[in-house]
């Protein structure tokens, strides 16, 4: 097989000296398109696992929680790979971490509210 074939075989029009430099804009595409799909779905993927993973770290006793099944509930206790939530007043359901999609933002202000004013009853009490 000589130079000419190998370069038909590739793809080049050109045989010879030409091929080199053609040879060079053919893998231009690929590398765009790998740069998109970087950008597109890749890197979105992993912010938003690192969004999660700081989420569940941050859980804490008294946070209301919705799991990936859509149970509502509250944090009772916390365990190192497991957390026990609160459904009912009676109903409590063991889950995984992983298994807590989101977490109540005005549940948590609340009760940093509640905190604050009972920080400040205390203060004017004094």
């Amino acid at each position: 097989m000589n130079l000419y074939h190998l370069s038909l075989l590739l793809g080049s029009p050109q045989g010879g000296e030409g091929a080199s430099g053609s040879s060079l804009f053919s893998f231009l595409p690929l590398v765009a398109i790998v740069a998109i799909f970087y950008f597109l779905i890749l890197r979105p993927q992993n912010k938003k696992q690192k969004e999660t993973q700081k989420m569940l770290a941050a859980l804490k006793k008294g946070d209301r929680v919705v799991t990936i099944g859509g149970i509502h509930g509250v944090i009772q206790t916390l365990k190192e790979s497991t957390v026990i939530v609160r459904i009912d007043d009676n109903t409590k359901v063991e889950f995984n971490r992983s298994a807590i999609s989101s977490v109540s933002v005005q549940a948590r202000e609340e009760k940093e509210d509640k905190k604050l004013e009972a920080s400040e009853d205390k203060d004017a009490d004094a």
